[in-house]
């Protein structure tokens, strides 16, 4: 399995483009992958027959893993992303017999050492548990504080709750002492201020899973309840402000349990995409205070242009000519004027980015989203947004993106118009702090106001640009004036001498 991106730790097989006896070109696809960051084709870093599938499609396995075997002395490169091919074993030794008993001093029989099957590739010693003074959740605290570019990684990354570190030792009494927590189950237990020697762990060898967290917290706020009911009165002041790092955030009750199964339901489950989404989607309503805000556009002006030239722009460039692209051409003009929607929430700080890296949110034929990322997008054209939109979308489709192509996204766009939709409230995608949603553009009655100030009614394209934000970064009236800005470039700018 080749690392496909610095922070990637596993892959899942979707599918074997080859199959056992097939011949292998050089650099020819072999599989399709996915990630927690992208969907991609790997080629062969050999030439030559597969012989072996060792992992099937659908399995989940860690970066290393041995995936398959290709036969033949064919011409090789570099490996795949750093990824070394896996040496063939050393051939088995004979038996050595031990040499005959001498009466002084004694001689210890040599035993040959036992060489490991070539299906099962060797795995590194792993390191010993931290000492046990302190909890492990504390000293991953600690390391938090003394490497903050190290947290501001693993804090971007999404890993399943699932996940389980294999330890060298085996279980003594509670272990919580030197247990090893998932990055998940570890920032659950760090922002809710619990000890996890006080957790117990329900996951293989009492493993401390999310569930078990989510119940401890349960427990814990019915106790809160109960002593509520005999304190003192409420306070009528504001309690004392208390820095976003050491601030509890408040947690879901355990959910409910799941509905059950009859005889003619189906049971689908999550495909790595949707596995990985629904991560995302929990993480950010836990992270981020979302707040809608929304107006009303006239796309009368772009819906003229279109017209117009809809069908040259089409003979010049290959693709339609959308609405999409003009309010991104708008959005990154109007974030010079409103840099704090083009930023991201820190340690107690918001993170100002100075580059507009702009992504889209693209529809994976309904069976997932991924947002590519367009760089430098307010040194754009129209035309040239229009290009790189098209070209995102499409090798976003075609599984063709790179780590590259994802990463570094500073705002978002998400566009289900086309669908017709009204308004959409979209999910922020962490970390940034805004995302807009351009709806549906229809035809409808709109008041006209003259030079003179005589009023009329004329038939116009008009649509909804709704904007989620995160209100620990801005206020609404921050959110409410770039909106409107937004619609007062696309209602007036002179898009046909842009094109």
């Amino acid at each position: 399995m080749p690392q496909l991106g610095e922070t990637v730790t596993e892959g899942t097989i979707i599918k074997w483009l080859k199959h056992p006896g097939d011949s292998v070109a050089l650099d020819e696809p072999l599989f399709e992958v996915s990630t927690d960051k992208v969907d991609s084709e790997v080629p062969s870093p050999f030439a030559g027959v597969l012989s072996q599938v060792l992992v099937e499609e659908g399995e989940t396995v860690e970066v290393g893993t041995r995936l398959a075997v290709i036969d033949g002395a064919g011409t090789t490169t570099s490996p795949v992303s750093g990824v070394e091919p896996t040496p063939e074993p050393p051939p088995q030794p004979e038996s050595v017999p031990p040499p005959p008993p001498v009466a002084a001093p004694p001689t210890v029989t040599e035993v040959p050492t036992p060489v490991a099957e070539a299906s099962a590739p060797e795995r590194p010693p792993i390191a010993p548990p931290p000492p046990a003074e302190e909890p492990a959740l504390l000293q991953h605290q600690e390391a938090d504080v003394e490497e903050p570019a190290l947290r501001e990684q693993q804090e971007a990354e999404v890993v399943s709750p699932d996940l389980t570190v294999p330890s060298s030792e085996p279980p003594e009494g509670d272990g919580a002492r030197r247990r090893i927590l998932s990055p998940v189950v570890r920032r659950l237990i760090r922002e809710s201020g619990l000890d996890p020697s006080q957790i117990s762990g329900t996951g293989a060898g009492g493993r401390i899973t999310r569930d078990d967290v989510l119940a401890r917290l349960a427990t814990a706020a019915g106790t809160v309840a109960v002593a509520a009911k005999t304190a003192a009165p409420a306070q009528t002041t504001s309690p004392a402000y208390v820095p976003p790092q050491t601030q509890p955030m408040a947690r879901p009750a355990v959910s409910a349990p799941p509905a059950p199964i009859g005889v003619r339901d189906e049971v689908v489950p999550f495909s790595a995409v949707r596995r990985i989404t629904a991560e995302h989607m929990v993480r950010s309503i836990n992270t981020s205070v979302h707040t809608l805000v929304a107006i009303e556009a006239d796309f009368e002006n772009v819906e003229r242009v279109r017209s117009e030239l809809k069908e040259q722009f089409r003979a010049e460039e290959g693709m339609s000519l959308t609405y999409l692209p003009f309010v991104a051409r708008a959005v990154v003009d109007v974030l010079h004027d409103y840099p704090n929607l083009n930023s991201s929430v820190g340690n107690d700080a918001l993170v100002i980015h100075h580059d507009i890296n702009l992504g889209i949110a693209v529809d994976l034929q309904k069976e997932g989203l991924i947002v590519p990322v367009i760089r430098n997008a307010d040194g754009q054209s129209l035309r040239g947004i229009a290009r790189s939109i098209a070209d995102l979308a499409s090798r976003a489709r075609s599984r063709k993106l790179s780590t590259d192509d994802i990463a570094g996204g500073t705002f978002t766009i998400t566009n289900p118009g086309p669908f017709g939709t009204f308004i959409t409230a979209p999910i922020i995608a962490q970390p940034q702090v805004a995302i807009l949603s351009t709806d549906g553009v229809k035809r409808k009655p709109v008041v006209m106001t003259a030079p003179d100030g005589s009023e009329s009614i004329a038939i116009h394209s008009v649509g909804v640009l709704a904007l989620v934000f995160d209100h620990r970064a801005i206020d609404g009236a921050y959110a409410s004036s770039f909106v409107r800005d937004v619609a007062a470039v696309i209602e007036t700018r002179d898009w046909r001498s842009e094109l």
